[in-house]
């Protein structure tokens, strides 16, 4: 690059946080209260699912309108969102299930076809589905819109194993966290693509953190260990603020800038 050039290059700032072993903690437990949150809101305050499904939808509009007005990656901001969009995309289908009365087996099949979709146009466009170049608007708006598709595809696929197959939430749980571990030895070992990988195991880890939430907070005669959806939620909700603000602090997850 020329003098000329380097001093007038841009720089283009990653809107998402680094893959680091902080990411998926974070990411695993916001699944967790994506699944004990809804629940909380819906039984417990007695809101249902349609008041549940309002007071989610106008936080995440606002969370992301914050997250796509700022410059960098802002933990709080990004992680806010993370925890809203999993309680959205379980309201999704929630809704389709219990009061549409649409099968899980078409929902699952439904939203894999949505993020499939999803992820063949931001190929399209963009050429890429690395999540470490999203400085663009449009590739922001495409990494928020499969991420939805993640969470609802995962609602809908472990609640299909875990409740209408009969598998049970704690062996759901170690169920699709042997598929995760599959899927690093087939990136680590045997050099599947990493973001191929990234993607699988970001699918995974949403039924994985569902089930966990549901063996903890469900009652012992659902097969749970009868916790509840309130301690559940404020024990993982306290657990992500502690790391989120750690990693606000130390910035141990930000992307290096690139000059264009």
């Amino acid at each position: 690059m020329t003098t000329t050039s380097a001093s007038t290059a841009r720089a283009l700032v990653n809107k998402v946080p680094e893959i680091t072993v902080f990411f998926w903690l974070i990411k695993v437990m916001a699944t967790t209260v994506g699944e004990t949150a809804a629940d909380y809101l819906n039984e417990t305050l007695g809101l249902g699912l349609t008041g549940t499904t309002l007071v989610a939808a106008v936080l995440l509009v606002a969370i992301l309108v914050l997250q796509f007005r700022a410059s960098a990656y802002v933990p709080g901001i990004y992680w806010s969102a993370v925890v809203v969009i999993s309680v959205a995309g379980t309201l999704i289908t929630d809704n389709l299930t219990d009061n549409y009365g649409v099968a899980l087996q078409l929902t699952t099949a439904l939203f894999s076809i949505a993020l499939a979709i999803t992820f063949a146009a931001w190929y399209a466009k963009e050429r890429t589905l690395s999540i470490h170049t999203i400085y663009t608007t449009r590739r922001e708006a495409f990494y928020w819109a499969a991420i939805l598709f993640t969470f609802a595809l995962g609602t809908a696929a472990g609640d299909l194993v875990a409740e209408q197959f009969g598998v049970g939430y704690a062996q759901s749980a170690f169920l699709f966290g042997s598929l995760i571990a599959v899927v690093a030895i087939a990136h680590y070992r045997f050099g599947l693509n990493a973001v191929a990988a990234f993607w699988m195991a970001y699918i995974l880890t949403r039924p994985l953190g569902a089930s966990i939430g549901d063996y903890l907070s469900q009652s012992r005669a659902d097969g749970g260990l009868g916790i509840g959806t309130t301690a559940t939620s404020v024990v993982f909700l306290t657990s992500i603020l502690a790391l989120v603000a750690f990693l606000a602090i130390t910035r141990k997850d930000v992307t290096p800038q690139i000059a264009a």
